[in-house]
């Protein structure tokens, strides 16, 4: 044989099959038309295509390495037309290109589901402490008559006579590169390589019907609103009898009455009257646990927070808890009797408080303010 293919994809005599597909991959990467489209880089990427074509075909080597023509029985070679006939290796020049081989033989009909989601409505105690729920769950499952294969019952796909199986169908197609074989999916199967003639009478073929099922699950403690749980598995049947998705569960935590959340904490507002305020008091708060006493300290100021620990959410994942925090709202009388106004009198005067001077501090400054402020600073 005149040409050396072994020097031309510059391998060893030994090399084993992949180190000639890499040198291959390497080569049509730098010698393609598309990116060396002088005439010298085309003679010498036909050449590398040849060579490869020989050394990946095991026949085609074994009848090289022993001095006879591999192209003798096949035709006409990479040389002779351009860049080959049907022996062409379109697939393995795409996967040089793209970095992966183009796909063969039929596809499953089975496919993974699916994944669902759902919300579930908790109220603050089932988020805190967490909670067991049965949900109803509108979804696909396998079809029980033909056990997810689609076909009826005592039936088979058959083997597709356009594509006898293989799930692809060629195409041979002429271009500067010379004739470039392709495959593409089976449009009379859609790349089974099956068609189902006896499509199961439940499933129409699918092999999933719907049906409404039951969940039990698990809610941990600490959750909260917009928190989503996975249950793998729990979603849709795939088609073709195919593995579930999961399903995942969206929190919406409903408002309380009382008490506002903050992270795993938790803040309430208690309104006292001025008296009570002044010579202190004990107030009774439902917790998440029970009904527990707070005790006010005299001279106890309006915005005050008293704060028992380990009274909020339990830590999701964790131990321990968050705090209750209760705000202290001081309620200021706005109607007082005669008598009423005259106890006061009477108490502003021994208190030295009838004409009060008052006592300013700073007010609270809005944004705006501070930013004239530091342009007035730092003009231009």
């Amino acid at each position: 044989m005149a040409n050396d293919y072994y020097a031309t994809l510059g391998v060893r005599r030994d090399a084993s099959a992949d180190e000639v597909k890499k040198a291959y991959r390497r080569l049509a990467r730098e010698l393609h038309p598309d990116v060396n489209p002088d005439p010298e880089t085309q003679e010498k990427f036909k050449e590398i295509t040849q060579a490869y074509e020989v050394l990946s075909d095991p026949k085609k080597r074994e009848m090289y390495d022993l001095g006879a023509d591999p192209f003798a029985t096949t035709g006409a070679g990479a040389g002779a037309g351009g860049f080959g006939g049907a022996g062409f290796p379109f697939s393995d020049i795409m996967d040089a290109f793209f970095g992966t081989a183009a796909s063969r033989g039929p596809r499953s009909r089975a496919r993974r589901g699916r994944n669902a989601t759902m919300r579930v409505e908790l109220d603050l105690s089932e988020t805190a402490f967490g909670t067991t729920r049965e949900l109803s769950i509108d979804t696909a499952v396998a079809c029980t008559s033909c056990e997810g294969s689609g076909c009826a019952p005592g039936t088979h796909p058959d083997t597709c006579e356009t594509c006898h199986g293989r799930g692809e169908v060629q195409q041979v197609q002429r271009s500067f590169l010379g004739q470039v074989m392709t495959a593409r999916p089976c449009p009379a199967c859609g790349g089974f390589g099956s068609v189902i003639r006896n499509p199961c009478a439940e499933c129409s073929g699918d092999g999933r019907v719907r049906t409404r099922r039951t969940v039990k699950v698990k809610i941990p403690a600490g959750v909260e609103n917009g928190i989503h749980i996975q249950l793998a598995g729990e979603g849709e049947v795939g088609p073709g009898g195919g593995p579930p998705g999961d399903l995942f569960l969206e929190i919406v935590e409903k408002p309380h009455e009382i008490y506002e959340r903050e992270g795993d904490d938790l803040h309430c507002t208690v309104e006292i009257p001025m008296t009570a305020a002044a010579l202190g008091t004990s107030v009774t708060i439902e917790t998440l646990d029970a009904a527990e006493g707070v005790d006010i300290k005299p001279g106890t100021q309006s915005g005050q927070v008293i704060t028992l620990y380990g009274r909020g959410v339990r830590h999701l994942n964790e131990s321990g808890r968050g705090d209750l925090m209760i705000h202290v709202n001081v309620e200021t009388p706005g109607k007082l009797d005669e008598e009423q106004e005259d106890l006061l009198r009477r108490l502003a005067k021994l208190r030295g408080e009838e004409r009060p001077p008052g006592k300013f501090a700073p007010g609270q400054r809005s944004v705006f303010s501070r930013l004239r402020d530091v342009f007035n600073q730092h003009p231009g």
